[in-house]
């Protein structure tokens, strides 16, 4: 069986070959919530050297367990885990389409059923921090902020498991490791689906019937979709 080190560092290879990062510009962490323990890609490593014992370990008031100096966004990590009960991974990416939209400080309009089969809607675009919450606690502002605009849009983290930081990038959550890479891999697809359809036609959308209908033939208790 493999390690939880051995795990977040394949993850973390992955975005790269994936072509969701470039250089060491995201990272990759799990969270497993029985021992109250994170697990994440140090900070500004070459991947490919990287090995196992170096993986970042740290409990949740970011003190360092094991490994190399985690990743500066640590602190944006746990607080997703800290407020959405659901997340056991988070990815960060710097995806070309994805950071497009960020860039534009637009949320990814969901415009077709790709989309929503895995995204219950517009994946949002929250404010980047401003002020003192840039010069103390960065980091961990972005993920207050992350949270904080979850709630008041009322928007179930379950059902969008992404969001944008405006003038940053993506950040992906999910139940596994698995299922978070896929969420981001499939987060740029739509990113790219979602720019070149608007520059066809700016007025495109899409039926909330249509939204719901895909999503929750997939996800929820009523879903029927697989074997």
């Amino acid at each position: 069986m493999k390690s939880i080190e051995s795990c977040v560092l394949e993850a973390n290879k992955w975005i790269v070959d994936k072509g969701l990062i470039e250089l060491t510009w995201g990272n990759v962490s799990f969270y497993d919530r029985t021992e109250g323990k994170v697990y994440i890609k140090p900070s500004g490593v070459n991947l490919s050297l990287a090995t196992n014992d170096q993986v970042s370990c740290v409990d949740m008031s970011g003190n360092i367990l094991s490994g190399l100096k985690s990743s500066v966004d640590t602190w944006t990590h746990l607080e997703i885990y800290r407020n959405f009960d659901n997340a056991k991974c988070v990815v960060h990416t710097h995806s070309k389409y994805a950071t497009i939209f960020a860039q534009a400080a637009r949320s990814i309009p969901c415009l077709g059923t790709t989309h929503s089969d895995y995204f219950c809607g517009d994946i949002p675009c929250v404010p980047h921090p401003a002020g003192a919450e840039i010069s103390e606690n960065y980091e961990r502002n972005t993920g207050r902020i992350i949270c904080e605009f979850f709630k008041q849009q009322d928007i179930d983290p379950v059902n969008v498991q992404a969001c944008l930081v405006s003038g940053h990038a993506p950040f992906v959550w999910g139940t596994t490791i698995e299922n978070t890479l896929e969420n981001a891999y499939v987060l740029e697809i739509v990113s790219e689906y979602a720019y070149k359809t608007l520059m066809l036609n700016s007025e495109s959308s899409l039926s909330k019937e249509i939204l719901d209908k895909h999503f929750f033939r997939k996800h929820g208790s009523g879903k029927y979709y697989g074997q």
